[in-house]
């Protein structure tokens, strides 16, 4: 089903015939027939298809959508995760036969780098179902619960791939970043961050599930319109200075049509109005992406629409209103196998009765709210082939076997021109706001709020707010302020409360772990100003700066990796926190004492064995552990080079040192992903309806799109945690003797 909302696009995987949005069981999308005459009649006329093709096309919209995957995580992790796919995984599903469908050996996509992506010719309807897949299904839920791959449509891998220095961050809306560079072994030395942001609240939270199986303390996630998300201001060197973005990633809300194969509402749903209604919206998004973006900077905008209303109009009208400021970067040579056509120069537009207008002058004044100018091609022929239209990319389902997809590269050359127009009388309005906010209250003029601001933020200098075309007049209207004022850090959230260096609690903490003189303590934050701390997270320190500068412009969801969580029993061991398996790749590198070197075999017997005695090590690790006292350690294998038969990338686990024994606290699967890569096999029998039940309704859910998945995840409690869980996720229960022996 998709439904229109204010700022995206909400889609629901429509593959179980007979079973409509979930919890309406029965509710009949076998009922919907894969045919819209008017989306034919209008895809026919705008000519955005080679001549010969339209059948195809809609052949192709009519088919299932296959699935794919892309393999995420550090480098020398995604090296051993794609030699266990194919040495393992996809060759016990090649040749098989289901339901009388051959089922191909899977293929990397052509045009990803690094065979980090892969197609197959199975729907995720028959992934899920059949016995024959069964160990590749549990593979896929697994190692996507833990941030190894991701199942994602082929086409919404293109965008961040253009975006060459964007983190993958798991699809959001409307991304801004600073260049990001991912160290493969400690990530907390990336220089750069992103800030993932999404107007829905709900889908904030589908960005966080999926934002922390990276693990990292570079990304953030906020919650604000992206038409006029507020402008952010960082320290320079004892100086407030314009947060500007290297790289601005722009998937704004659209009609959806390129859905069509996983998204069969779509075909009774979509009508005309869908663009007309949203092109305004995707403009101003565009708009405010450039603005935000550096002078040398690029954004990526995209649409999963095939529509030139969405599409080509809104890139016209942006280059149209930059006055030579942006330039479309022709991106053909980028992504070798990707197949795609060049953008349109013409299109014509229709309302949903079936009436087309080909020239703004013919629309009449009736519609003149729901018809804009900027929805039609410029009309001087000089000034459109300027802008380099056929510069954009447009996806055809049937060229690749894909989804349809818009793609538009643009590169700022200078500041946008809207910034040096109006700068006197804009400080008139902001002076303006600030006494009108005082008279309303009685108190001196304040700063207007982010309701109040006008919609265009500054760019080049915080005494200037910017303007559109359309002039001051416009944002010199007072309004009241709002009744409410933004929480620091956070709307609706816990607070981000920074630690000094002098806390009381790096007291135990510096001596237990023996921290490297370089430990950034000031980049450690707790979630309470009150109470014992129970997590202590980690940021980079750039994401630090921007949180301590815009307390009150913006509404943060989460960020930061959890690297310590409170531990009392560990309080008598001479530490109350232990290590957090999420972050100890960022801590690692600080921890100069705890550490036991263990080998493949030893990693084995931690990872299938509960509360394996300190004997069962072998003769080197044994040794080790007998130095440490009780409490938390870190197990760390180290790749040898000169066997190539063992994995060889580092593998970093949280553990305990009990009296007797040693165990691993590391999730299940997470123990899996290891033991996988181990080679020891963690294929799981459905033993009964209880042990499924456990085992989560994630296995339940793999029909429903995967953002549905987590996002019903986290609304279930898992951002509440995780945190508050049993992290170590064995693979047998705990005895109660096993218990104590952990903690004594």
């Amino acid at each position: 089903m998709t439904q229109v909302t204010d700022l995206h696009v909400t889609i629901v995987d429509a593959e179980d015939e007979g079973q409509g949005k979930r919890g309406e069981r029965g509710a009949g999308y076998a009922e919907i027939i894969k045919e819209n005459k008017l989306f034919e009649l209008y895809y026919k006329e705008q000519g955005l298809l080679p001549e010969g093709e339209f059948e195809q096309f809609m052949e192709a919209m009519r088919e299932p959508l296959p699935a794919t995957i892309r393999i995420t995580g550090y480098k020398s992790h995604a090296k051993e995760i794609l030699h266990c796919l194919k040495d393992k995984y996809f060759k016990d599903i090649q040749e098989l036969e289901i339901d009388g469908q051959k089922i191909e050996a899977p293929q990397p996509l052509s045009w990803y780098p690094d065979e980090q992506a892969w197609h197959t010719n199975m729907s995720r309807k028959i992934i899920r179902k059949s016995p024959l897949l069964e160990k590749f299904h549990q593979f896929l839920v697994s190692e996507t619960e833990s941030g190894n791959i991701s199942r994602q449509e082929a086409v919404s891998m293109i965008p961040p791939l253009l975006n060459t220095d964007l983190l993958p961050c798991a699809d959001p809306r409307h991304v801004l970043t600073r260049c990001a560079h991912q160290s493969s072994n400690a990530p907390f030395f990336s220089q750069g961050f992103v800030i993932a942001n999404d107007v829905d609240n709900k889908r904030c939270y589908l960005l966080v599930h999926q934002a922390k199986r990276l693990n990292s303390p570079c990304i953030m996630v906020v919650n604000h319109d992206a038409s006029c998300i507020p402008t952010l201001q960082m320290d320079s060197g004892g100086k407030k200075d314009i947060l500007l973005y290297d790289r601005v990633l722009c998937d704004v809300p659209c009609s959806g049509d390129g859905t069509m194969r996983k998204n069969i509402d779509v075909w009774k749903k979509w009508t005309t109005s869908n663009s007309l209604h949203l092109h305004g919206l995707q403009l101003r998004i565009a708009v405010r992406g450039v603005e935000q973006l550096a002078v040398g900077g690029r954004m990526v905008y995209s649409t999963c629409s095939l529509n030139p209303i969405e599409d080509e109009a809104v890139i016209a009208a942006l280059l149209e209103k930059s006055e030579g400021a942006l330039e479309l970067e022709d991106a053909s040579a980028d992504l070798p196998g990707l197949k795609r056509m060049p953008g349109v120069t013409s299109w014509k537009l229709m309302t949903k009765e079936g009436q087309w207008f080909s020239d703004w002058s013919e629309v009449p004044s009736s519609r003149h709210t729901q018809i804009r100018p900027t929805m039609f091609p410029p009309k001087d022929p000089e000034k459109l082939a300027s802008m380099h239209l056929e510069r954009c990319m447009r996806i055809l389902p049937h060229h690749q076997n894909t989804g349809g997809f818009f793609v538009a590269v643009l590169v700022k050359k200078a500041p946008m021109p809207w910034n040096k127009r109006y700068p006197k009388v804009l400080s008139s309005c902001r002076l303006q706001l600030r006494k009108s906010a005082a008279a309303q209250t009685g108190g001196a003029p304040a700063a207007p709020s982010p309701a109040d601001a006008p919609p265009l933020l500054p760019e080049g200098s915080l005494e200037e707010e910017e303007m559109e075309e359309g002039g001051p007049s416009k944002y010199c209207s007072l309004r009241p302020p709002p009744s409410k004022k933004l929480r620091l850090f956070g709307y609706k959230e816990d607070p981000f409360v920074f630690l000094t260096e002098d806390d009381p609690v790096f007291t135990t903490i510096q001596s237990f772990y023996d921290l490297s003189p370089d430990f950034p303590k000031l980049n450690v934050l707790t979630r309470t100003h009150e109470g014992k701390k129970r997590h202590l997270y980690m940021v980079s320190k750039e994401l630090r700066n921007v949180l301590l500068n815009n307390s009150e412009r913006m509404k943060v969801i989460n960020t930061g990796v959890k690297v310590w969580s409170r531990n009392s029993d560990g309080e008598e061991f001479g530490c109350a926190f232990r290590l957090a398996q999420e972050g100890i790749y960022t801590l690692q590198p600080y921890i100069r004492s705890r550490i036991i070197k263990v080998s493949m075999e030893d990693i084995k017997v931690l990872l299938t064995q509960e509360n394996p005695f300190l004997s069962k090590l072998e003769a080197d690790a044994h040794a080790q552990a007998k130095q440490l006292g009780m409490g938390s350690i870190v197990l760390k294998y180290i790749p040898n080079p000169n066997n190539p038969s063992e994995p060889q990338c580092p593998i970093q686990l949280c553990g305990w040192r009990g009296k007797t024994s040693i165990r691993a606290f590391v999730p299940r699967n997470e123990r899996f992903h290891y033991l996988r890569m181990l080679g020891v096999e963690v294929f799981r029998d459905k033993q009964g309806q209880g042990q499924k039940k456990r085992d989560g309704a994630k296995e339940e859910k793999e029909g429903e799109a995967e953002e549905e998945e987590a996002e019903e995840a986290a609304a279930a409690g898992d951002e509440a945690e995780r945190e508050n869980g049993d992290e170590n996720g064995s693979l047998e229960p705990k005895t109660e003797s096993e218990k104590k022996e952990s903690s004594s």
